[in-house]
C-alpha cells in the first residue's frame, strides 16, 4: 500500500471537519473583506453624485440670477485660501512632526519615549471645537506682539506686510492651528516607520564611523522616505477638509492675498460652507455644494498624488536594491 493511501486511511474524520472549517473561515473573510473595499468604493461614489446631483443648479443657472454671481468665480477665493493655509501647515508641521518622530525613534531614552509618544498621540483625540476656542481665546492674542515685531521688522517682504490685526485672527494663526492638529498625524506615522528601518543597516553605518545624525540620514530617511510622504499627505487631507478650527480662528474675507498677519484673510471652502449654510436659500446652499464639490475632487487628487509619490519612490528603492544584489 502506497504512502498517500496510508496517509487517508488513517486521517480522521475530525481532521477533515477542522480542514473544511478551515477553508469555510478563509472563504467568509476573503468575502468580509472584499465586501469592505466595495462598500468604500460605493460609499464614495455615493457622496460624489450627492454633490454633483446637488451642486449642478450652480452651474446650469444663469450667473446673474444666482446670489453670488458665477459660482467658478465664486469659488476661487476659497479654493485659494484652502490651499495657502493648508500649505502653511504643512510647511510648519512637517519639520517638527519629522523631528520629533525622530528623537522618540532613535533618541529619547524608553522611559521618556513612550510618555512622549502617548501625549502626542492623544492631541489627536482634541476635538476641533477645542483646537479652534484655544486658538482664539489663548493663541491669537499671545502671537499679537510676535506679528507687530514681524510687521515691524520684515514688512518689506510682502507675506509679513499690511496692518496687523489687533484681534491676532490671522492667516497664520489658522496655519499653526492647523499645524498643532496635524502634528499627532505625521508624528505616528513617520515614528513608526523610523522604528521599522532595519537594525543591522543602522548599526553596519556606525560601525563604519558615521555619527547617529549621518546614520540617519544615510539609513533612515532613504528607508522611511516614502511613508514621511504618506504621512505628510494624511496630513494635507486633514488640513483640507478642517472647518470648526479654522471658522473659529480665521478673520475671513472674500480676497485673495498672501499677507500672513492682517485681518482680511482668504476664507477656506469647509469654513465658508460653516459659516454660510445656515442662512443660505436653495440656490446658495447648490453653491456652497458646488464649492464642497470642488473640496472632494482637490482632495481626491492630493490623495491619488501622495499616492503616486509613494508608489514611485517604493519603486525605486526596490529597484536600487536588486541592482545591488545584482552588483554583489
Amino acid at each position: 500500500m502506497s504512502a498517500p493511501v496510508r496517509e487517508m486511511e488513517q486521517s480522521s474524520p475530525e481532521d477533515s471537519l477542522i480542514s473544511n472549517r478551515g477553508h469555510a473561515g478563509d472563504a467568509i473573510f476573503k468575502g468580509i473583506s472584499v465586501g469592505s473595499g466595495l462598500l468604500i468604493l460605493v460609499i464614495l461614489a455615493a457622496v460624489a453624485f450627492f454633490l454633483l446631483s446637488e451642486a449642478m443648479p450652480a452651474f446650469t443657472t444663469p450667473a446673474e440670477d444666482l446670489p453670488s454671481g458665477n459660482t467658478l468665480l465664486y469659488v476661487v477665493p476659497y479654493l485659494f485660501g484652502t490651499v495657502w493655509s493648508s500649505f502653511l501647515a504643512l510647511l510648519i508641521a512637517v519639520p517638527v512632526a519629522v523631528g520629533i518622530a525622530l528623537y522618540i525613534s532613535h533618541y529619547a531614552p524608553k522611559r521618556l519615549s513612550t510618555p512622549i509618544a502617548f501625549i502626542i498621540d492623544l492631541l489627536a483625540a482634541v476635538p476641533s471645537v477645542v483646537f479652534g476656542l484655544w486658538g482664539i481665546m489663548t493663541l491669537a492674542p499671545m502671537m499679537v506682539p510676535v506679528y507687530t515685531w514681524l510687521n515691524k521688522h520684515l514688512g518689506f517682504i510682502p507675506l509679513f506686510s499690511g496692518t496687523v490685526a489687533t484681534s491676532g485672527r490671522s492667516m497664520l494663526t489658522a496655519a499653526l492651528v492647523l499645524a498643532i492638529m496635524i502634528l499627532p498625524i505625521i508624528t505616528s506615522l513617520s515614528r513608526e516607520v523610523f522604528l521599522r528601518t532595519p537594525k543591522l543597516q543602522e548599526e553596519a553605518s556606525l560601525a563604519l564611523g558615521a555619527t547617529r545624525w549621518e546614520m540617519i540620514n544615510q539609513v533612515v530617511f532613504p528607508f522611511g522616505r516614502s511613508g514621511i510622504v504618506s504621512a505628510s499627505m494624511l496630513g494635507l487631507g486633514r488640513a483640507l477638509g478642517e472647518t470648526m478650527a479654522v471658522a473659529m480662528v480665521l478673520s475671513p474675507a472674500n480676497v485673495i492675498n498672501f499677507q500672513l498677519l492682517t485681518s482680511q484673510n482668504p476664507n477656506t471652502i469647509a469654513a465658508n460652507i460653516a459659516n454660510t449654510f445656515p442662512e443660505a436659500g436653495q440656490l446658495t446652499v447648490s453653491q456652497l455644494l458646488a464649492t464642497g464639490l470642488v473640496l472632494f475632487v482637490l482632495t481626491f487628487v492630493v490623495n491619488m498624488a501622495g499616492r503616486a509619490i509613494t508608489g514611485k519612490k517604493s519603486s525605486f528603492g526596490v529597484a536600487k536594491r536588486a541592482g545591488k544584489e545584482d552588483e554583489e
